[in-house]
């Protein structure tokens, strides 16, 4: 037993995510990931470059995933390398900005009938979208020699302001129709330019770099060119957008850049062909998922675990229909405020139904069922539930982005009086349910009510005091954004860290005083009149195949043995021995532990081949295997842990399993 002591501590073949190696040991690094165009807390420079971000494609027609860091003032300490932000350095916000201007020059100094349009600085860099001809790698490389050259000359950066009729005026000069339209979306005066030197300006708000020759031509890249439809508009022109990323110095680019490979070698998307883990079948449809075996048998994994979770935790469990007649979305307001993102209704009967996008008004039906009494509360129903989405061809990717999904949804009716104990249960159930899957860092943010919102101050109030309240009582860490909770109640959202230190939104909270009031739900009080419960929608794992994409980079398909779809792989020397590894095997299976036989190649390529395909344990037989009735255990991660009784072998699996060490 002493050569699986460590396999019971799980100390050297389970599957553990590891920190992201670096190109030099004195540097250390730590990304979250969005895609989200980051915006800077300072209001007067927000003016335009919003204008200009609404005027664009929500998401580009190839999707590119942008790496963004962590926010942080920190530089330079103990030998590690912390990465800036837009948000934490006045200095790079500026090259980044300046960067787009300056690569907008270059393009059309090259290509003089490209007309532009939005050039904003985002997470991890900047873009700009033109509409012209196609462009190509070879393309790229000629603008960053011009845009170089630029920089080279190192020309002022000067602000103008001018009135709405003089830019009118300039703007009709140049020929630019685009920016005629970015014109009109601006609504204050007076209308700000920026010149680079005499040669090129832009409508701008700003903030830039003094001169071009502040840019580190060094500390840029061009990464790629994608195609994104005006104002996000499919039926609006196909344009060209060049991102590129920049830096203050060349080491900060070389840091990003290595964490951008460590990133694609992650990739879910070859992850999962690789490990034949699922597919997106163009036959079918783009955007709808395919769980191959092996996937499949991970989610039912994950789904096993999450509904003995919620039963422990006092949820009942649904099962609802995935169309229903149009009239419940009428009536949930689904029609009104979503329709651009649901399916094209279907007649059955002379009657309308709709594939649902949501699950909450089925779950709000059930609730109407029956007349429901103050002692009733609290009342928890959950659902694995699958909803369609429409989205942009353009803008799916991988598990990520997808048009069907199964949402871990559920709800919770309660009294006002129960808000922040309800609360408080699903922030311990949200972390129970990501601990398992080792996820133990997060990033917790509470939103306020907006300025437009249902339901009177008073119940506002007590509902974000009760989400205050769980969150302190809780002892997490949170930030406030005043005014960004949704129009139907305050919320919490919550993004785990995954290990390379990105962060991914999953759980939400949501309060709603909306579709209570909508659907007319009540329940006798205790004076035997009617009220209006108050309705809590939370998400968890947010959707199974994000939820299963985020897993598959967090673990860069090294699930830990308790999650792995095959568990172990009987591999014997010959052929001669393949009977008594079907009998290995067999008795396996019998145990609850999931394996396999591979046979047919020499024993060094069938290690290598179960390697690749990340099987955590491998039993080999041999002759002398055969006759002691044993087998000789090699880990992917242990190497050799000796020749044991399949007993031993058995119990000592079943131990590392039940202790789920991640």
């Amino acid at each position: 037993m002493a050569t699986f002591h460590f396999l019971q501590s799980s100390a050297r073949f389970l599957s553990k995510p590891t920190s992201l190696p670096l190109p030099n040991p004195s540097l250390s690094l730590h990304f979250p990931l969005k895609r989200l165009v980051s915006f800077p807390k300072r209001p007067e420079l927000k003016r335009l470059h919003e204008a200009a971000v609404a005027t664009g494609s929500a998401q580009p027609a190839v999707d590119l995933q942008n790496v963004p860091v962590q926010d942080t003032q920190k530089q330079e300490q103990s030998g590690k390398l912390v990465l800036p932000t837009n948000d934490s350095s006045d200095e790079l916000l500026r090259i980044r900005h300046t960067c787009a201007h300056v690569m907008a020059m270059a393009v059309q100094k090259l290509y003089p009938d490209a007309k532009v349009t939005i050039g904003p600085w985002i997470d991890n860099g900047f873009y700009y979208d033109f509409d012209m001809e196609p462009l190509s790698d070879n393309d790229l490389k000629r603008i960053k020699k011009e845009m170089d050259r630029i920089i080279k000359r190192n020309l002022p950066l000067v602000r103008e302001e001018v009135s709405r009729d003089e830019a009118q005026k300039r703007i009709m000069a140049v020929n630019e129709p685009y920016k005629m339209e970015i014109l009109d979306s601006i609504k204050e005066d007076p209308i700000t330019i920026y010149h680079i030197g005499n040669e090129w300006w832009d409508l701008c708000a700003g903030p830039h770099v003094e001169t071009t020759g502040k840019i580190n031509n060094k500390a840029f890249q061009l990464e790629s060119v994608a195609g994104a439809y005006w104002r996000g508009d499919e039926k609006k022109p196909m344009l060209q957008r060049i991102y590129g990323t920049a830096w203050e110095n060349e080491e900060q680019l070389k840091a990003y850049l290595h964490f951008k490979e460590e990133a694609k070698r992650r990739d879910h998307r070859r992850i999962g062909q690789d490990l034949d883990l699922f597919s997106i079948q163009e036959e079918a449809g783009g955007g709808l998922v395919f769980w191959h075996p092996k996937g499949a048998i991970v989610r039912h994994i994950i789904e096993d675990s999450w509904r003995k979770t919620h039963i422990e935790h006092g949820y009942d469990l649904l099962f609802t229909p995935h169309v229903a007649r149009a009239d419940l979305w009428k009536i949930s307001g689904h029609l009104d405020f979503y329709k651009e993102n649901m399916y094209d209704q279907m007649e059955i009967e002379d009657e309308l139904y709709q594939l649902r996008p949501m699950n909450c008004p089925y779950h709000i039906l059930v609730y109407k069922r029956k007349l429901h009494s103050y002692r009733d509360f609290p009342i928890r129903v959950a659902e694995l539930g699958t909803v369609y989405r429409y989205e942009l061809s353009g803008s799916l990717h991988g598990l990520f982005r997808v048009r069907g999904f199964t949402q871990d949804d559920a709800h919770i009716f309660c009294l006002e009086d129960q808000i922040k104990d309800e609360i408080r249960g699903v922030l311990d159930l949200t972390e129970e349910i990501l601990l398992q899957f080792g996820f133990s860092k997060y990033e917790v943010n509470l939103s306020t009510r907006p300025e437009k919102a249902v339901g009177d101050d008073d119940i506002w109030e007590k509902a974000t005091v009760a989400l205050k309240d769980a969150l302190d009582d809780k002892g997490w860490s949170y930030q406030i954004d005043e005014g960004g909770g949704a129009f139907y109640g305050p919320k919490i959202d919550l993004k785990i860290e995954d290990s390379l230190g990105r962060k991914w939104q999953c759980s939400t909270i949501q309060v709603d005083f909306n579709l209570p009031n909508r659907f007319d739900i009540t329940y006798v009080d205790s004076n035997s009149e009617k009220r209006r419960p108050i309705m809590i929608h939370r998400a968890v794992l947010g959707s199974l195949e994000r939820f299963f994409g985020v897993l598959i980079e967090h673990y860069a398909g090294d699930f830990p043995l308790w999650l792995a779809p095959i568990q172990a792989r009987v591999l014997p020397v010959t052929d001669t021995q393949l009977g008594y590894c079907n009998e290995v095997v067999g008795k396996l299976k019998s145990n609850g532990i999931r394996a396999e036989v591979c046979h047919g190649e020499r024993l060094p390529k069938l290690i290598r081949n179960a390697e690749k395909q990340k099987i955590p344990l491998m039993a080999v037989v041999g002759l002398k295997e055969v006759e002691t009735h044993s087998v000789t255990v090699r880990s992917r991660f242990g190497g050799e842990l000796g020749t044991m009784k399949i007993d031993e072998f058995i119990s000592s699996i079943q131990q590392a399993i039940k202790n789920r060490p991640l």
